[in-house]
């Protein structure tokens, strides 16, 4: 899909583009450039729903409590 950098540098996203992301005028999206490629992605409505589980295998095999008594142990020697 190509699309045209207007006047006021604008871009018009294609009506299949909105409905597949479920976007609708007036909604926000976020913008990163990464790699020299420029990405959008429609803002979490729920930031926390957005955000659950995220690294969580990181602690695959790890008991929370058991980390936390290693970690103050750490500090006080």
């Amino acid at each position: 899909m190509r699309l045209k950098i207007g006047k006021r540098n604008r871009i018009t996203l294609p009506s299949e583009v909105l409905e597949q992301l479920h976007i609708a005028p007036g909604e926000t999206l976020l913008m990163g450039v990464y790699d020299g490629a420029i990405y959008l992605r429609p803002e979490p409505k729920d930031w926390e729903k957005a955000l659950r589980g995220l690294g969580k295998e990181i602690w695959e095999g790890i008991d929370p409590v058991e980390y936390v008594r290693r970690e103050r142990g750490v500090c006080h020697d």
